[in-house]
Parts: C-alpha cells; sequence; structure tokens
C-alpha cells in the first residue's frame, strides 16, 4: 500500500513537470514574436521614417536637446534599451532568488513589454521620441522576462531532458515568429486592398506583436510554480544598481569553470547575433536583393529554426550538448565562409545560406541554454541567468564593431562578412577547453550520463 501511494505520488509529480514543461514553451512562444515582427523586421525602417518627418533642416532630431542625426535614433534607442536592461536584470534576478517568487516578476516584465509593444499602434507623424521611449521600454522588458524565464529552466527539466526541453523553448518561439510573421507580411503587401495605408499596416503589426505577448503569457504565468530555494533565508538582501552586478561576478569568481564557459559564450554568440543583425544588410548592399527576398530569407530562418532547434537537441541526446554546440560552431563557420562567395544578384543562394543559418541558429542557442542551465549554483538560477542573458544582449557590440571597421578598412561587405569567422573560432577553442563534468560537479549539481 505504502509503495503503491509513493508511485502514486511519483506519478502525480512527473505529470505536473510536464504540465509546467508545456507552460514553459508558451513564454517562447510568446515573446519571440516581438523579436521577428518588431525588431528585425518593421520597427527599425518605421521608427526610422518617423524619426525623419521630426528631423530639421539639417536632417536630426533633438531628444532631451540632443542633437541626434534621424538615421541613428533606432540604433542609439536599441542601445539604450540595452543599458536600462543592463542596470536591472541583476536587480530582479536578486530579488527572484531571494525570495522565491520569480512569477510575480515575470508578470510584470511580460506585461510591462506587452503594452508598450501594443502602443507602438499610436507611432504616427512626427512622435519619434513615444516610438524611443516605447522601444526602451519593451526591450528592457524582454530581456528582464527572459532572463526569468531562462532561470525556471533547472527547476522544471531533470538535467538529463534539459537539452530537449530547452530546444523544444526554442523550437515554439521560432514557430510562432513565423506564424504571425507571415500574417503581418499578408497585410503589409496586400494593405491597399484592405483599405489601410501602409503607416497602418505597419502599426497594426507592431501592436499585433503586444497583444500576441499579452495573450499567451497568460499560459506559462498559470502553469509555472514558484520554489523556494533553501539558500534563500542566508542570501543578503538585494543591494542596488551596480553593486548587485558586482556582487554576482564575485560570486562567479567562485565557479571559474561557469565563467570560462559564460565567456566562450559571449565570443561565439555575438558572432551569431552579428550575422542575424548584418545578414540583410549584406544582402542588400553586397548581392543587390530587393527588401521582399530579404523578409522572405527571415522567414525562411524562422520557419527552418524550429526544425534545426529539435534535430540539435536530438543530436545532443547521443552525443552530448558540447560537441553539438562545437559542430554548430564548425557549421556557423562554414556558412560565412560559403557567404564570402556568394554571386550577386542570385536570391536562390541567398536562400540557401538562410537555410544554414536556420538549420544551426535555434539548436546552438538552445543548447547553449540548456548547458549553462547545468553550471548554475543551487538558488542562484535567477541571478546567473541574468548574467548569462547580459552576455547574450548586453555585450554583443565587438561583432558589429569588427563587421563596421572591416567594411571601413576594405570598403568590401565580403570581407565585412568573413572577418566574423573569427568569433567562432575564438568561442570554439575557449567551449572546447571547459570540462564540463567538472564544472557541473563544481557548481553542485549531478551530472547527467551525457552532456
Amino acid at each position: 500500500m505504502g509503495t503503491d501511494t509513493v508511485r502514486a505520488g511519483s506519478a502525480d509529480e512527473a505529470a505536473e513537470l510536464r504540465r509546467e514543461q508545456r507552460g514553459w514553451y508558451f513564454y517562447d512562444w510568446a515573446c519571440s514574436v516581438y523579436s521577428t515582427s518588431v525588431l528585425t523586421v518593421f520597427l527599425g525602417p518605421y521608427l526610422t521614417s518617423v524619426a525623419k518627418n521630426a528631423a530639421d533642416a539639417d536632417g536630426y532630431v533633438h531628444p532631451l536637446g540632443i542633437p541626434v542625426r534621424a538615421g541613428s535614433f533606432f540604433a542609439y534607442s536599441v542601445s539604450l534599451s540595452v543599458i536600462v536592461a543592463v542596470l536591472v536584470m541583476p536587480l530582479v534576478g536578486a530579488a527572484a532568488d531571494r525570495g522565491g517568487r520569480k512569477k510575480p516578476l515575470l508578470a510584470a516584465a511580460a506585461y510591462t513589454g506587452a503594452a508598450a509593444t501594443t502602443a507602438m499602434f499610436f507611432l504616427g507623424g512626427d512622435r519619434y521620441l513615444l516610438g524611443g521611449v516605447l522601444l526602451v521600454v519593451a526591450n528592457a522588458a524582454q530581456s528582464v522576462g527572459t532572463m526569468l524565464y531562462n532561470s525556471y529552466l533547472p527547476q522544471i527539466a531533470p538535467p538529463e531532458e534539459r537539452d530537449a526541453v530547452s530546444s523544444k523553448g526554442w523550437a515554439f518561439g521560432y514557430a510562432a515568429g513565423a506564424l504571425v510573421l507571415v500574417g503581418n507580411l499578408v497585410l503589409y503587401m496586400g494593405h491597399a486592398s484592405f483599405g489601410l495605408s501602409e503607416s497602418a499596416a505597419v502599426r497594426i503589426c507592431l501592436a499585433s506583436a503586444g497583444l500576441w505577448w499579452g495573450a499567451f503569457a497568460l499560459i506559462p504565468l498559470r502553469r509555472l510554480r514558484d520554489r523556494r530555494s533553501a539558500t534563500e533565508e542566508t542570501r543578503e538582501p538585494t543591494a542596488p544598481g551596480f553593486r548587485q552586478l558586482a556582487a554576482t561576478v564575485r560570486d562567479m569568481r567562485r565557479h571559474p569553470l561557469t565563467l570560462a564557459f559564460l565567456l566562450a559564450y559571449l565570443i561565439y554568440n555575438d558572432g551569431i547575433q552579428t550575422v542575424i543583425s548584418q545578414a540583410s544588410v549584406y544582402g542588400s548592399e553586397e548581392l543587390g536583393l530587393g527588401q521582399s527576398t530579404l523578409i522572405a530569407a527571415v522567414l525562411l530562418v524562422q520557419v527552418l529554426a524550429v526544425a534545426g532547434a529539435l534535430a540539435l537537441g536530438r543530436i545532443a541526446r547521443t552525443h552530448g550538448a558540447k560537441r553539438t554546440i562545437l559542430g554548430s560552431l564548425v557549421a556557423w563557420a562554414v556558412i560565412l565562409a560559403a557567404g564570402f562567395f556568394l554571386p550577386a544578384g542570385a536570391p536562390v543562394w541567398f536562400f540557401v545560406l538562410a537555410s544554414g543559418i536556420g538549420l544551426v541558429l535555434g539548436g546552438s542557442q538552445a543548447l547553449s541554454r540548456s548547458l549553462f542551465s547545468h553550471l548554475v549554483p543551487p538558488g542562484k538560477e535567477a541571478e546567473y541567468f541574468s548574467a548569462y542573458e547580459m552576455s547574450d544582449r548586453g555585450m554583443s557590440w565587438l561583432g558589429p564593431l569588427l563587421f563596421g571597421i572591416t567594411y571601413q578598412l576594405t570598403g568590401s561587405y565580403r570581407d565585412a562578412i568573413i572577418s566574423l569567422v573569427t568569433f567562432f573560432v575564438i568561442g570554439f577553442a575557449l567551449l572546447a577547453r571547459v570540462p564540463v563534468r567538472q564544472a557541473i560537479s563544481d557548481a553542485g549539481n549531478p551530472v547527467p550520463e551525457r552532456i
């Protein structure tokens, strides 16, 4: 009788964990639409056009009395949002770990970002400053929300399941991004037949991402559970600002192998983010491809990233996450080398390149997240994932800088794109040197049979 009760309890616990995992996937489904439709496709060109409407005769706008070239306003707004996120994430992460109540903080971040994105419907005329403020709020909120969402992974998936669970989360996100982007493109390309101006169509596309984010965030917020950690009572009160960030870094120095992995991730992820952000520039400026071709390539990447994330997750079950990530970095380097030789005016070959990016994009990111989850000391998930998220979003500036300097020195986008191979070579070398089994053990976590 007692054995039957234990088995029933274990079965109930396993079923509840599966329910949480399914709910967790839906946060990626909810917020990834913002990254795809808002940041990648529509907001940059549209906010730039709004800023140009407000510019003076010399092409400058003057937020807070500061002269800013209208064409740079979007980039500066993104940079400011990263700074805000870097300041806020360590505070929120430490508060989440100390109080054991991540879900209210996740809800606050999700609905702050969703509300700001939905309010982008009101960006019209010369309201560039409103657009900048909404972008800063939405982007920072997404970073904070993603950090909290990631920190649930060690709690909802046992070590042997994390690669698969993380990969499914990424796949959900890319699937949602592709689905909504198809609808957005139908509306945008056929706006006249719907009786809409181009501006109105873009504003509806922006707002729809916020509504989608807010609606589907309800699922993880209903299903995820907060857990109080055994270390909470001994945690110091949350320190303000940079003091908390410094405290997190000091603590990470006690786990040098975790820090070594984070350094490797910072470098190769910088390369990944730069390829994503600069591929359209390379396609338009060097290869002479049109806007419709570039948007179709973005959609192709989204669709294939679903399959790629799931496929690499399966490969990791057999070969381990570290080896699979290393293989994906080799694939990234090969893709860039192939991109160097792409002929101009040949969209078919650009789609082939986009296909390669899609197949390795989701998997390399998903497996990096799951591998890092093994290296986090118990009870410090949100705090450590704040550092991980800052590596993901706040430190990705070296790649664009190298890309820009290479183009400035050589005048060739082909040289600029091939220069990014450096990040994958260095990232590969650093990751290969990290003894992940020892790192997991040093962090105080059980070592999976295959990692």
